[in-house]
């Protein structure tokens, strides 16, 4: 499926980086005992991962928290008023607890007003696209005018129960340390982005003008995670079949994107992907036919920041003025499940 937009304005996102960095070769060093038993090679994560290092927010943060203080700083970019927001939608895959929707912790700390339309969307790694489209309609059907999206992504607990069962489980083996590999390469992060009609814009700002999507649900068992009866957050990945079938899928959803948007690939100036690792994108890239060289990657120093991930690269891409005014964008966000979906962007 796929759809077209003509009045929905990306306008400004915000984002906020966890203070604290972990190296790829400080995480082995943790691991020293289960690298030890298996007899594994130093630097092997860095090198299949591509990941230097990942951040972390202070011991407790919520996704809430986190996700408020990227919501500051977009509506501080935007400098459109907490009162005047009219839709919240959180989007992470981490979030506070069952009940109630963590978006209610964010409308309260944001100070948003009672007529504020808040909900969550929660889709694993697609869950910030899939919020865009969903305002991006509302926005379209002139159902809204504006509305702010959060993500904060917590990985602290994965990472903690990975490294404490990999190191404690006697029975890893060489072979079953594969569908655990995955969590090691996770970090925390939050974004968030104001959207608002086009016609509200005074200054040249990103559009959203295309959207394709398409779902490969025969393969949801490839990454599942906290499995209900598990009392530790665990996760488990068959990173090679999820690569070979998410690349796939893929391609059949970049084939619609080109249709409904009309773009030649060469017109695209830049790619902005979910980052999973460095053998990921290389496939990616090779299958779909594009260009690496206009990919934008915060992979290496973020890691896997789940929902994060695809959108806080748009967002340093722009701080950076490695996407400006008169350029087209892709965001391409392939997510478990397998989801699959991208979105055209026009300055």
């Amino acid at each position: 499926m796929s759809t077209r937009y003509n009045n929905v304005c990306l306008h400004s996102f915000g984002y906020a980086l966890p203070p604290h960095s972990i190296s790829s070769e400080a995480l082995e060093d943790r691991l020293e005992p289960v690298y030890r038993r298996l007899k594994l090679p130093r630097g092997r994560l860095e090198m299949m991962s591509g990941i230097k290092e990942r951040r972390f927010w202070d011991k407790g943060t919520r996704p809430s928290s986190a996700a408020v203080r990227a919501g500051e700083d977009a509506l501080e970019r935007s400098k459109v008023a907490p009162q005047d927001i009219q839709c919240l939608i959180f989007t992470s895959v981490s979030r506070d607890m069952m009940e109630p929707a963590t978006a209610s912790f964010v409308h309260h700390a944001l100070g948003l007003p009672e007529e504020c339309l808040v909900f969550d969307i929660s889709n694993a790694c697609l869950g910030f696209l899939d919020g865009i489209i969903m305002l991006a309609n509302m926005i379209e059907l002139g159902q809204v005018d504006n509305g702010l999206l959060v993500s904060g992504e917590t990985a602290e607990e994965l990472l903690e129960s990975t490294v404490e069962m990999l190191n404690t489980n006697s029975s890893i083996t060489r072979k079953s340390i594969k569908p655990i590999f995955a969590s090691l390469t996770i970090g925390s992060g939050s974004v968030a982005l104001y959207m608002t009609r086009n016609d509200t814009c005074s200054e040249p700002k990103p559009t959203l003008k295309y959207g394709a999507w398409r779902a490969n649900t025969t393969h949801s068992n490839l990454c599942q995670g906290s499995a209900e009866g598990h009392d530790t957050t665990l996760m488990y990945t068959n990173s090679e079949e999820l690569l070979i079938q998410g690349v796939e899928t893929a391609k059949l959803t970049w084939q619609q994107f080109t249709r409904i948007s009309g773009w030649p690939t060469e017109e695209v100036d830049r790619f902005f992907c979910h980052q999973v690792g460095s053998a990921h994108a290389k496939l990616l890239f090779e299958k779909l036919g594009l260009d690496p060289r206009k990919n934008y990657e915060t992979l290496p120093f973020l890691g896997n920041v789940g929902s994060v991930s695809a959108p806080i690269t748009l967002a340093m891409a722009i701080d950076n003025e490695l996407f400006t005014p008169g350029m087209k964008g892709a965001m391409l966000g392939i997510g478990s499940g397998i989801n699959c979906l991208m979105l055209g962007i026009e300055w």
